[in-house]
């Protein structure tokens, strides 16, 4: 399985993507894919997840889902040393396509920053 990692002020987001056969359909072209997402806090703080943006394209750069912060309810806090998983989906109307995002992390001091989520590549493919 491929996996994709990026790190922003010791957080590694790690996501690992993999095409879904059976709720996709060629003749449709309805192309069903899931990912989970790991958020790995490696620093000596806490960090609450406020929001998320994904941004997903087809394979002709066409965008496939709104790119808009969604607030995380309930706000996941991930301790010092600890992770917090997600698991997303997405439909495209292509073969192939590309996800990338960001997470919004607040310290307890109230710092608010932004954590990329590593750029990835979705595939239809036979699993």
């Amino acid at each position: 399985m491929i996996r994709y990692a990026a790190t922003t002020r010791d957080i590694t987001v790690t996501v690992h993507p993999v095409y879904l056969d059976e709720p996709s359909n060629l003749v449709e072209h309805t192309f069903h894919f899931g990912y989970a997402v790991r958020v790995s806090n490696n620093s000596t703080k806490k960090i609450d997840l406020l929001r998320q943006r994904w941004i997903v394209r087809g394979a002709d750069g066409s965008l496939q889902q709104p790119a808009e912060d969604a607030t995380l309810r309930p706000r996941p806090s991930v301790a010092p040393g600890d992770e917090q998983t997600f698991e997303r989906t997405c439909t495209l109307d292509s073969f192939d396509g590309i996800v990338e995002g960001t997470f919004l992390a607040q310290r307890p001091n109230g710092e608010q920053f932004r954590v990329s989520v590593p750029s990835f590549h979705l595939h239809a493919a036979a699993n």
